[in-house]
């Protein structure tokens, strides 16, 4: 099956551009408003209601200090997320790139891996919120 042709694009490239556009702003946008400075920025309805901390919570603050090239302080605002950045960036990248070629788009994250993760995720969400002096620098 071949790509519909519009001029010198494929009909893919109109699918994939939208979304590199808005990836490109969503980026841009990060990069130059930091989240726990402006309030257009959602916030976790969590902590609104129960004021524990979910897993993610921080990791919009931590996006914007990667941006910025400040990993400790990343790591400070949620680690979870700043170990997990990579692999997650792997994942899509690959999915990606098989749908460039034309292969299936899938994540084929295993089981195993998922299982790890999730159990990872809800043992950082435990840890963050015990009221421990040693488990405060999981808080953000």
């Amino acid at each position: 099956m071949t790509a519909l042709k519009v001029g010198f694009l494929s009909a893919r490239a109109f699918t994939l551009a939208p979304l590199v556009l808005v990836a490109t702003g969503s980026i841009a946008l990060l990069f130059f408003f930091e989240p726990g400075r402006h309030g257009f920025y959602p916030r976790c309805l969590l902590h609104q209601t129960t004021g524990l901390l979910c897993p993610g919570c921080g990791s919009l603050r931590a996006m914007h200090q990667l941006l910025h090239g400040r990993v400790l302080e990343a790591i400070h605002l949620n680690a979870l997320f700043v170990l997990a950045f990579p692999a997650a960036g792997w994942l899509v990248a690959r999915s990606a790139f098989r749908a460039w070629k034309g292969q299936p788009a899938s994540l084929d994250l295993q089981r195993q891996w998922f299982w790890t993760f999730l159990i990872a995720c809800t043992l950082f969400g435990i840890l963050r919120n015990l009221p421990f002096a040693h488990a405060a620098w999981l808080a953000p």
